[in-house]
């Protein structure tokens, strides 16, 4: 564990599209001051001219369906920043401006490996304050339905995701793993986001869903059988992603978590109910510092990333 906060070493530029607007969106992500945390600077749709700061915390959600969300989806808002933030997490940013001028964040290919790529080619540079790390000290669990999730006491950071789908395809799936950030980057980060042709036009005609392809998103078709070319990138890529996705959802207890998270047919707003649960209950967690270390910084340079703009299919 590292003892310091960390920022971006520089600048950082995305371009691509919103998987569920389908609006282009450039995104530039910051070095900003310890204590700062993740910030995400959005344009108010009402009034184009002004600028809006979304702190990423449990606080800020606005909504957990298909994505997460901060803000209002009827007013200035940052959606499915769950990618870009399990990336910022696992590799242990602990404060960046993310700037969008859109309300959502670029989905590239799906997953995080491109965020992941981009942050260590610029490195991070240690702050001189201390990181935090939120402890679990008992098990909090939350129901709902036939799914579950919850945290208990663990000496690290661990994730224990099982998923299980009424498709052929994808079926009953597990993942369990202590995660640090080469586990995260081998294991986690290429897995992409995933949904069924037969929900698109439901999808569409709720506004979701809009930006989705073939490029960023494994698609299965109604025989049940993978519709990308190219095949799955891991045989258990849906439940990595399930775990990619809660490794996002639970950095917005805006510090790291010395726990293990086990969930059972999960999702974002599974996570969110969970995290709330364990941060509204002062005995099941403290705030803690780890002894001393000294991070590993990696250089670089100003990188800009672009993914092509493409509609299709479901996320």
């Amino acid at each position: 564990m590292l003892g310091h906060q960390t920022t971006l070493r520089d600048s950082l530029e995305f371009s691509g599209v919103g998987v569920h607007s389908g609006q282009e969106v450039n995104m530039v992500l910051l070095p900003a001051d310890a204590n700062t945390g993740i910030v995400f600077n959005v344009t108010d749709p009402s009034f184009p001219d002004k600028t809006i700061d979304l702190p990423a915390n449990l606080r800020t959600v606005g909504a957990t369906d298909l994505c997460t969300v901060l803000g209002s989806l009827n007013a200035a808002h940052a959606a499915t920043i769950e990618h870009l933030m399990a990336a910022l997490r696992a590799l242990n940013v602990d404060n960046v401006i993310v700037e969008l001028d859109a309300g959502e964040v670029p989905v590239m290919d799906g997953s995080s490996i491109v965020f992941v790529e981009a942050i260590r080619s610029v490195g991070l540079t240690s702050l001189a304050a201390r990181r935090c790390y939120i402890r679990v000290n008992k098990p909090i669990r939350v129901d709902m339905g036939a799914s579950w999730g919850e945290f208990v006491p663990y000496e690290g950071t661990r994730f224990e995701v099982e998923i299980d789908f009424d498709c052929e395809a994808i079926g009953r799936q597990s993942f369990a793993s202590d995660i640090a950030e080469d586990v995260f980057c081998t294991e986690l980060s290429r897995a992409r986001t995933f949904g069924f042709m037969k929900d698109v036009e439901r999808l569409w005609a709720a506004g979701f869903a809009l930006g989705s392809s073939l490029e960023n998103s494994v698609v299965i078709g109604d025989d049940n059988n993978i519709i990308n070319p190219e095949g799955l990138r891991y045989k258990d890529e849906f439940v990595r992603h399930k775990t990619l996705d809660a490794i996002g959802d639970l950095a917005l207890a805006g510090a790291p978590i010395i726990g293990c998270y086990r969930s059972y047919r999960g999702g974002h707003k599974l996570n969110a109910m969970v995290l709330s649960a364990l941060l509204s209950d002062k005995e099941a967690f403290d705030f803690v510092e780890p002894p001393m270390s000294r991070p590993k910084i990696m250089h670089g340079e100003l990188v800009a990333v672009s993914a092509p703009a493409y509609a299709a299919v479901l996320v």
